[in-house]
């Protein structure tokens, strides 16, 4: 068997994409794909045919796969709120039969962002972690004392779905009132527009992040919401599970201080317990952060 190489996947609403990884962090061939939109068979073809692209001729000694969630980690199972295609569907079983006899292992996307940051980008060297995907959604994973935080079902961490508003508006999750309503690029979008901003125009969260960069009043009124729930998250999950460092990445992130800035002072206000006045929130160093920590959640399968 050679032990030197693993496959890394990172499953999204927007995006497939696939690693080979060594055993120190280094991806040695990758590429991705938009997510395809047809029904359960058709993305799993598009993914199938990833994998074989990256996989070449190289024999990985074992695959983690990181996805939206939610999902059944025992059972191998995905229902990612963004694929509308998957529903329980049996992704580990299905990957399991395209690779050798290795071992497959499942986590959530956000698990494996904050893992990744984790092993070699912006939380190297911490112990404890807390990792946050900004982008169409909202996910997030915790490293406490060097291991992901998995609970009890691999689920972990929703941070997205974190009710912050009791009167808030409804999410895709079926509640309401969730960070992910506030914080995603869409909705923060959709509000801004609500209020005035471009209404009627085709744009995301870059344009927003562009307009309140220049200025506009609605386009950083929207990031302070935005900031305003992230930071709620923030604090209620450090003051549960005690730790000091959060590592914020994914699109909407690289608004920069549009983001960060807001973010950090909501952050000062609402963390008032001693244990929690010196929350560090930085940027993501990472492009692939999901991609190297599926690829380190199968490398834990070899070396535990």
């Amino acid at each position: 068997m050679n032990d030197k190489t693993v496959l890394g996947i990172d499953i999204g609403g927007t995006k497939l994409a696939a690693a080979i990884v060594s055993t120190d962090g280094e991806i040695l061939t990758q590429n991705r794909i938009p997510t395809p939109t047809g029904d359960a068979d058709e993305i799993f073809a598009a993914l199938r045919e990833l994998i074989d692209t990256v996989r070449g001729d190289a024999s990985p000694a074992a695959v983690g796969i990181g996805s939206a969630g939610p999902l059944d980690q025992q059972l191998g199972l995905v229902s990612p709120v963004n694929i509308a295609g998957w529903r329980n569907f049996p992704l580990v079983d299905r990957v399991r039969a395209l690779v050798d006899d290795v071992p497959v292992t499942l986590g959530v996307d956000g698990h494996c962002f904050a893992l990744g940051e984790f092993w070699t980008g912006a939380g190297r060297g911490e112990r404890n972690l807390l990792g946050i995907v900004v982008s169409t959604g909202v996910g997030a994973g915790i490293v406490n004392d060097g291991r992901p935080l998995l609970g009890q079902s691999g689920n972990a961490a929703h941070l997205g779905h974190m009710v912050v508003d009791l009167d808030g508006e409804p999410c895709a999750c079926g509640s309401f009132g969730c960070v992910e309503t506030y914080a995603s690029g869409p909705r923060m979008v959709a509000r801004a527009q609500r209020r005035g901003w471009r209404p009627g125009e085709s744009v995301d969260a870059a344009v927003l992040s562009a307009d309140a960069a220049a200025g506009n009043e609605l386009a950083l009124a929207a990031f302070d919401d935005g900031a305003q729930a992230l930071a709620a998250g923030i604090v209620a999950t450090a003051v549960t599970v005690d730790l000091t460092t959060v590592v914020i990445g994914g699109g909407v992130a690289k608004a920069g201080p549009i983001l960060f800035d807001p973010v950090q002072r909501w952050v000062k206000r609402f963390a008032q317990l001693p244990y929690v006045t010196d929350l560090s929130v930085r940027p993501a160093q990472l492009e692939n952060a999901g991609l190297l920590g599926a690829a380190r959640l199968a490398l834990n399968t070899l070396h535990p």
